[in-house]
């Protein structure tokens, strides 16, 4: 639209296009035992573009989870988008992209502990064991076969590592695991019932949404509304529970952590045009 972009993408950009390069600063470090020594040039330490500096914090970030937070229980990974009328409001509003995810945790929850047959009656009693990775990117650009609309519209959705059941208990009685062994493709339905009505009432209580367009997108089951699956079987679903890690496959784990918390660019998928 001949608009540009903000300066903060420039610059991203720019800082990656530095980083690595002995040309633009290095530092020089020397062993005092064996006096070898090795040039390190310098990193951008960006968070937008850069493939190199978030592969790194990507590979800390999953090493520190699987070695220090996450406990030796079952996992699942569950992945919560939005219709593409609502993903804007949360791509510029961090308080509508919590509230979001508040909504998802709380349903989460209740139906964790439905699925856990041993678990207490009360939700109260049943908390919620969780890490959520917020990603505004897809694997979508511009093509022969997606428009330029698409390709631009932010694909806000959440990726939350949960463990598979609920936790109960204090440090004075004692803290037990309930695993959710009950639970099945009709709970993760439910939960998806849940969120969307719960989302759309938010969006209608704020203003963001009339009650009329609220409810065209209640009944709405294609690709802008709201699905679920415990196995890939919908396309673009909204509510998906498919990955499960057991509680002792840390390397399958530590995977599942890097992939919630990848870059959005990998440095394989960029190539130089033909002719540069």
């Amino acid at each position: 639209m001949g608009w540009g972009v903000p300066r903060w993408v420039e610059r991203d950009f720019r800082s990656y296009l530095r980083c690595g390069i002995l040309a633009h600063g290095f530092a020089r470090m020397r062993c005092t035992d064996c006096g070898h020594d090795r040039i390190l040039a310098f990193s951008c330490k960006g968070r937008g573009v850069c493939p190199s500096c978030n592969a790194r914090r990507m590979a800390e970030v999953a090493a520190h989870l699987t070695d220090e937070v996450i406990p030796h229980l079952p996992v699942r990974q569950w992945v919560l988008s939005v219709p593409k009328r609502l993903r804007p409001f949360l791509h510029q509003t961090p308080e509508v992209a919590s509230a979001v995810l508040g909504i998802f945790l709380r349903g989460l929850r209740t139906a964790l502990r439905e699925g856990s047959p041993d678990a207490p009656i009360t939700v109260r009693d049943a908390q919620l064991g969780a890490i959520s990775f917020p990603q505004r990117f897809g694997s979508s650009l511009p093509s022969k076969t997606l428009s330029i609309e698409d390709a631009k519209s932010p694909h806000y959705h959440y990726h939350v590592l949960a463990l598979d059941g609920v936790i109960c208990g204090d440090v004075e009685r004692g803290v037990r695991f309930h695993e959710a062994t009950g639970l099945e493709v009709r709970d993760a339905e439910a939960l998806a019932r849940a969120v969307q009505l719960r989302v759309l009432r938010w969006f209608v209580r704020r203003g963001l949404l009339d009650p009329a367009t609220a409810a065209d997108m209640r009944t709405w089951r294609g690709t802008g509304g709201f699905a679920s699956h415990l196995r890939c079987s919908v396309s673009s679903p909204a509510v998906d529970g498919s990955v499960r890690i057991e509680g002792q496959d840390r390397a399958g784990l530590e995977r599942l952590v890097r992939y919630c918390a990848r870059g959005p660019l990998a440095l394989e998928r960029l190539h130089a045009p033909a002719g540069l």
